[in-house]
C-alpha cells in the first residue's frame, strides 16, 4: 500500500502556509536530479542540497510575503504556521527545516557516495512520481505529445518484423498514451475557455498568443503529420498481419507475452494473450480516432469562436470610445456660452485641423438590376447532380481503382516468388500474361525500393526490357540470405 509506516505523513509538506515554498523546491530537485540539464556524473550532497535550496526558498518566501501583505491577515489565519518552519526563522534555517521534513515524509532519501566516500540525497521512488508530475506542470508549452500515434505504429512493425513481444507491450503503451495525450489537448482548450469566461473584461491577448505559440510547435503537428486518422489504417493492417501469423512464430510471441506481460495474462479475455493485446490496442486507437480525436477539434473552434467574439467585442468598444468623444466634445461645447465657448472651438479646431476628410464619390456606387441579382442567385445556386454525372463519378472511381496495386501487396508476391525460384529474378522474366501482371512489373522496382526489407536490393542492369506493352531498363532482384 501507498501509506506505508515511512509515508504515513508524506502529504504533510503541502498542507501547510509554505506549501508553495515546498513545491519549489521539489521542483528544483527535480530539475538537479532528472531534468534535461542534469548531471549524472555528481552525486548531490548536502552542500549541494544547501546551494540549490537556499535561492529557491529566498525567492518563494519573498513572493509568500507579498501574497501576504495584499491578502491580509485573514487569509493568513486559513493555515498555520507549518511546524518544520518555526516563526522568524531566516532562510538558510528555513532550507534545513525543509531538508529534514522531506527527508523525514519520505519525499527524499539517504544513500553512500562512495567515490566521495560522503553522504549524498535522491528522491524515493513516490517522491520521484508526484516531483516528476510538479516539474511537469511547469513546463507545458516544452512538452512535446501526440508522437505516440507514430511510436504505435513503428512499435507494431517492430513486432512483425522481429517476432518481438518486447515492442507489442511498447505498442499498447503508446497506445494508452494517444488517448491520454487527446485527453489532454481537450482539458487544455476546455481550461482556456473557462479563463475567457472568467476574464470577458479585458481582451485576453496573452492567452491567445500563448495558445498560437502552442498551436504551432504541438497541435499542427498533432493534427497533420501526427494525426490519428493518417496512421489508423497502417494500424489496422499490421494488427491483421499479427493475427495471421504463421502458427510457429505466433506460439513464439503468446510465450514470450506470458513470460513478461503476466499482468495481461491476468486482464486478457480469451485464452491467447496475444490476441486480447492486439484487439485491445485496435480499440484504444478506434477510440481516439471516434471520440477523442472529434472532442479536440470540437474544444479547439468552441475557444477559437470564443476568442473571436471577446476580441471583436474589445475592438468595437475602444472604437466606442473614440466615437464617444465627439458626443463629450459636443455637450461641453452646449453647455458653455460667449467667449468660453469660443475659446473651446478653437482649442478643438487646432486639435483636429491636421485630420484630413475625403468623401466618396455616390456616382461610383450603382445598385445591381434585377437581371444582375437574379443571375448571381443562379450562379450561386447548388447544382442538382444528374444520373449521368454520378454514373461518370462511379466509372472514374472505378477506373483509378482499378489501376491503384499496394506496393505491400507486390513485394509480398515477389518474395514468395524469390523464396519458391531460390535465385534472383530479372524484370524481363516476369509473367506479362495478364493486365495485372503488366501493373504489377511496372510498380514492382518501387514497390521494392520502398520497402523497409534490408534483404531485398535492386540492381540495374545493362540491357534492356522490351515487350509488346512497354520498353524501358531490365532490372534484377535479389534476396540476400541470413549469414547466421
Amino acid at each position: 500500500m501507498f501509506f506505508e509506516p515511512d509515508r504515513l505523513n508524506f502529504f504533510r509538506p503541502l498542507a501547510g502556509k509554505h506549501r508553495g515554498v515546498v513545491v519549489a523546491c521539489v521542483r528544483a530537485l527535480y530539475e538537479r536530479l532528472h531534468g534535461p540539464s542534469a548531471d549524472y556524473g555528481q552525486n548531490l550532497t548536502r552542500d549541494g542540497m544547501r546551494d540549490l535550496l537556499l535561492p529557491v526558498v529566498q525567492q518563494s518566501r519573498q513572493i509568500l510575503l507579498m501574497q501576504d501583505e495584499v491578502a491580509g491577515a485573514a487569509a493568513g489565519a486559513e493555515l498555520a504556521d507549518d511546524d518544520f518552519i518555526p516563526a522568524g526563522a531566516d532562510d538558510q534555517q528555513s532550507s534545513s527545516a525543509l531538508l529534514r521534513t522531506l527527508l523525514r515524509d519520505g519525499w527524499l532519501e539517504t544513500f553512500g557516495d562512495r567515490a566521495g566516500l560522503v553522504t549524498a540525497y535522491r528522491f524515493t521512488r513516490a517522491g520521484k512520481l508526484f516531483a516528476e508530475a510538479f516539474w511537469a506542470i511547469d513546463r507545458r508549452s516544452a512538452r512535446t505529445r501526440q508522437r505516440n500515434v507514430r511510436s504505435c505504429r513503428n512499435a507494431l512493425n517492430a513486432a512483425l518484423r522481429n517476432v518481438d513481444a518486447y515492442d507489442l507491450i511498447d505498442a499498447y503503451d503508446y497506445a494508452e498514451k494517444v488517448i491520454s495525450d487527446l485527453s489532454e489537448g481537450v482539458d487544455y482548450f476546455q481550461e482556456l475557455v473557462r479563463r475567457l469566461m472568467l476574464e470577458a473584461s479585458q481582451t485576453p491577448w496573452d492567452g491567445f498568443m500563448e495558445f498560437l505559440d502552442r498551436f504551432e510547435k504541438e497541435f499542427k503537428k498533432q493534427l497533420t503529420a501526427d494525426s490519428i486518422e493518417r496512421h489508423r489504417q497502417a494500424i489496422r493492417d499490421v494488427i491483421a498481419r499479427l493475427h495471421s501469423l504463421e502458427e510457429d512464430k505466433s506460439r513464439a510471441l503468446e510465450e514470450q507475452l506470458n513470460d513478461i506481460a503476466r499482468w495481461a495474462s491476468q486482464e486478457r479475455q480469451g485464452p491467447s494473450t496475444l490476441d486480447w493485446m492486439l484487439d485491445r490496442i485496435e480499440e484504444m486507437v478506434e477510440a481516439a480516432c471516434t471520440t477523442k480525436h472529434p472532442e479536440l477539434i470540437k474544444a479547439m473552434s468552441v475557444y477559437m469562436q470564443r476568442a473571436a467574439s471577446i476580441v471583436q467585442q474589445a475592438l468595437m468598444l475602444r472604437g466606442g470610445q473614440t466615437r464617444q468623444a465627439y458626443s463629450v466634445a459636443i455637450s461641453k461645447t452646449a453647455k458653455l456660452s460667449g467667449a468660453a465657448q469660443d475659446a473651446l472651438l478653437e482649442r478643438l479646431g487646432a486639435a483636429i485641423a491636421p485630420a484630413e476628410i475625403r468623401l466618396l464619390d455616390p456616382s461610383g456606387f450603382k445598385l445591381r438590376s434585377a437581371s444582375q441579382r437574379r443571375k448571381a442567385l443562379t450562379v450561386t445556386a447548388q447544382p442538382k447532380v444528374t444520373r449521368d454525372a454520378r454514373l461518370a463519378a462511379a466509372m472514374y472511381r472505378a477506373e483509378a481503382d482499378a489501376f491503384a496495386l499496394s506496393n505491400d501487396d507486390i513485394v509480398h508476391r515477389i518474395r514468395a516468388e524469390l523464396r519458391l525460384r531460390d535465385r534472383p529474378i530479372r524484370l524481363s522474366t516476369l509473367p506479362a500474361a495478364t493486365t495485372t501482371d503488366v501493373l504489377n512489373n511496372m510498380q514492382v522496382v518501387e514497390a521494392v525500393r520502398g520497402a523497409r526489407d534490408e534483404r531485398l536490393t535492386v540492381q540495374k542492369l545493362p540491357s534492356k526490357l522490351w515487350n509488346e506493352f512497354y520498353a524501358g531498363d531490365d532490372y534484377q532482384i535479389e534476396m540476400k540470405h541470413d549469414t547466421e
